[in-house]
């Protein structure tokens, strides 16, 4: 039997209201999401181990996530693992048009900016307006880091930046002065929303200097 099958089966039967594993039918997209996330760090973690072994189970775990979260999908009448598959065949063939597409597009390489143009055309085919929507696309479960630095990413693209490191510094001393006055105050509220400004606008100083913040932090812990 082929693996992929295999697997389908095994979580349609773990899903079985009559027969299955009762922790399994509990779960629901909610439930299983933080599960999710976990792995995806776990895959990270062996590859950051240079851990082939683990690599390959850990991916097994992460691809079982995905079945999880596909078979109660089909479960609700919404799409299957086959529907996920294909999206995914279809996206990547519509992102490589100079691999995928005519022979004109194969001869012309892969151009500058077509990646973002291509992402750009497929938001607005969702109805998402490419200025009016550019920041919302980011994912609000993306750890805080990886999201402020995707925002300013965003930001960006749609013209809304700093021209050079020297106006983020500024920035950053600004925000630093408002976390002193919040300081004074002594409201926790207001010296929380202070410093994750300085964070984020730190995160804006990283992306600058094209170095990644996450690892960036976890080489200084």
């Amino acid at each position: 039997m082929d693996s992929i099958q295999k697997l389908l089966e095994i979580m349609a039967d773990l899903r079985n209201k009559e027969t299955g594993c009762s922790w399994d039918l509990e779960q629901d997209f909610s439930s299983v999401a933080p599960y999710t996330v976990e792995e995806a760090y776990e895959v990270a973690d062996a590859i950051a181990r240079n851990d082939l072994d683990g690599l390959r189970d850990e991916l097994g775990d992460l691809l079982f996530q995905v079945v999880f979260h596909a078979q109660m999908a089909e479960e609700e009448g919404a799409f299957n693992f086959e529907d996920v598959a294909a999206a995914i065949c279809d996206k990547m063939v519509r992102r490589h048009p100079h691999v995928f597409g005519t022979k004109e597009q194969r001869a012309a390489g892969p151009a500058k900016g077509a990646w973002e143009q291509i992402k750009a055309a497929e938001r607005a085919e969702q109805n998402l307006a490419d200025d009016g929507s550019a920041l919302d696309g980011v994912a609000n479960a993306l750890p805080a880091l990886k999201r402020a630095e995707k925002l300013g990413n965003r930001a960006s693209r749609v013209g809304f930046d700093w021209p050079d490191t020297q106006g983020v510094r500024a920035k950053i001393s600004e925000e630093l002065a408002e976390l002193s006055a919040a300081e004074c105050s002594a409201n926790d509220q207001q010296i929380a929303d202070e410093l994750g400004d300085v964070l984020f606008s730190v995160v804006n100083l990283a992306r600058h200097l094209s170095v990644d913040p996450e690892q960036a932090l976890a080489q200084a812990n």
